[in-house]
C-alpha cells in the first residue's frame, strides 16, 4: 500500500476529487492547508506572501494504482503556472478501520 499527499490550488481541489472519485478513488481526505515551495511565496506589487492557500489531499491505495491516481491528479491540477503543487508518495505498512478492527483497506 501506499499513501499519497497531494498539495494543489484551492481552485482545482474540487477538479481533482471529482476526477479523482470518477475513476473509483473516492475514499479520501481533503484538508486546507498554507506553505510555500521553492519560489518561497509570491510577491505582488509591495506586499509579500510566504505561505499560501493550498488543499491537500489524502490516499491510500494499493501499490498497483498509484501510477494512475497520481496522472489523474496531475492533469486534474495542473495549470502550467508556478504553484500547480506537488505529489509524495510513500509506504504505508498497516491500516485498521477502527469500526471493525480489521487490517487493510
Amino acid at each position: 500500500m501506499k499513501m499519497i499527499r497531494a498539495i494543489v490550488r484551492p481552485e482545482k481541489s474540487e477538479e481533482v476529487a471529482d476526477a479523482l472519485a470518477e475513476a473509483g478513488f473516492v475514499a479520501l481526505t481533503k484538508l486546507d492547508v498554507a506553505g510555500r515551495g521553492k519560489q518561497k511565496g509570491i510577491q505582488l506589487g509591495t506586499v509579500y506572501y510566504d505561505e499560501l492557500p493550498k488543499v491537500m489531499f489524502l490516499l491510500v491505495t494499493d501499490d498497483d494504482k498509484v501510477a494512475k491516481a497520481v496522472e489523474i491528479v496531475t492533469k486534474a491540477a495542473n495549470t502550467g503556472n508556478f504553484g500547480d503543487g506537488k505529489i509524495f508518495v510513500t509506504p504505508v505498512d498497516e491500516a485498521y478501520t477502527v469500526r471493525t478492527d480489521s487490517a487493510g483497506l
